[in-house]
């Protein structure tokens, strides 16, 4: 059901993208933002239909004006630290003389940590609680001053609190390039070179800022509970990609998010899987999806093999725009030394097919049957369907106390 969450950057962007899919949704938004202007023009194109927001201007660089929140805020179901800012062409020494350094730490790095703060006498037991990280957390992106930095603390922050407070479900999402209204800008004035980027994105397009909201609202939902801990890679398959070649143009367009799926559930023998994966909505045409589970029957060392057959199967059916998951056994408690890498194998295996399917807009990811089958239904229903068309070369390992 729905409930009530507070967004901040929610003007722009991902951010106004993930208020207004709630919005639609039914959930009670309460808007966060430094641009008074923005969250106006926001609130003019809510939904008729939807709860009235409550809309706070504040400026999240300023730890004090983040500590009167507390005084306005509502119970809260969720919480998503959207918020942040680049330094596009700064060295990573630069800014610190102007502050301007101490400005994106603030914002990137310290405003979530004081936003769970503020936040915590008003959520309810079992809320969700997603950052918003970066592809460039994962890696080093020069002249971004410590935006790659930034990042990356966010991402530790995030797997740190999931730790500490285990009645809450905290996740992390990492986006790859979104055409927000900020890249777009970079685009139309030609210092962002397009046709370099798409070359590194297996799916071989930019993602929408609605690619994100869709992540984002399955993320602060009470079925995500398995995801706590967990990074969510929404970026294409940009980040698994580690090809010197360009990769392939697609001709393909985007897919409608709400598109119906017709799935498929392939080897599928444990009747705790079969009985869990009956759950998924399923329709007779739309976009396919397959939920292979033959790897769950492989022997100890024989996980790589059993992952490249399903690909065969997989491909051998499906020509464009179709998405494979992989239910993958957890890695065994005790194996001799020399299958250790069986499993890594197959993970890899998994990434450089992300890369080889991508222009036809086919997606490959595997879940690790790491937790109760039940428990996965809500990840699996996100992960093969169209709403996370964006989401391929992952292997996501939920797990529940």
């Amino acid at each position: 059901m729905p409930g009530t969450v507070l967004i901040t950057g929610a003007a722009g962007g991902i951010g106004r993208a993930t208020a207004l899919l709630l919005a639609r949704r039914g959930w009670h938004c309460v808007l966060v933002d430094a641009d008074a202007a923005a969250l106006d023009r926001l609130q003019a194109e809510w939904p008729a239909d939807a709860p009235a927001p409550l809309a706070l201007v504040a400026d999240l660089t300023d730890a004090a004006r983040i500590e009167a929140l507390g005084a306005l805020l509502p119970p809260l179901d969720a919480l998503i630290n959207n918020a942040g800012m680049s330094a596009g062409g700064a060295e990573v020494l630069a800014g610190h003389d102007d502050g301007a350094a101490q400005r994106l730490l603030a914002l990137n790095l310290e405003a979530p940590a004081r936003m769970v703060r503020v936040c915590t006498p008003h959520l309810r037991v079992g809320a969700r609680i997603v950052n918003v990280a970066s592809g460039a957390g994962l890696r080093a992106i020069p002249w971004r001053g410590l935006y790659s930095a930034s990042k990356a603390g966010v991402i530790a922050q995030t797997q740190a609190l999931a730790r500490a407070r285990p009645d809450w479900s905290v996740s992390a999402l990492s986006p790859g390039f979104v055409r927000t209204e900020l890249v777009q800008r970079l685009i139309d004035s030609r210092r962002l070179d397009l046709p370099q980027v798409l070359s590194r994105i297996p799916l071989a397009r930019m993602a929408e800022p609605e690619d994100m909201a869709e992540a984002l609202a399955f993320l602060v939902s009470p079925g995500a509970r398995p995801c706590a801990g967990q990074l969510l890679v929404l970026d294409g398959g940009s980040s698994v990609y580690g090809g010197s070649q360009p990769l392939p143009p697609t001709p393909l367009p985007a897919l409608a998010f709400d598109m119906p799926r017709a799935l498929q559930c392939a080897s599928i023998e444990s009747t705790d899987w079969q009985a869990a994966l009956a759950q998924l909505p399923t329709a007779s045409t739309g976009y396919p999806a397959v939920i292979d589970g033959r790897a769950l029957q492989a022997p100890v060392g024989g996980v790589l093999a059993a992952v490249l057959d399903a690909a065969r199967a997989f491909r051998s059916s499906h020509a464009r725009q179709a998405s494979l998951t992989l239910l993958l056994p957890p890695a065994p408690a005790h194996a001799d030394w020399s299958l250790a890498g069986d499993a890594a194998a197959a993970r890899m295996a998994l990434a450089t097919l992300a890369a080889e399917w991508g222009a036809p807009g086919l997606r490959i990811n595997a879940l690790s049957a790491s937790c109760a089958p039940a428990e996965c239904v809500p990840l699996l229903d996100y992960m093969s369907g169209a709403r996370a068309q964006f989401l391929t070369g992952q292997v996501l390992m939920p797990a529940l106390p």
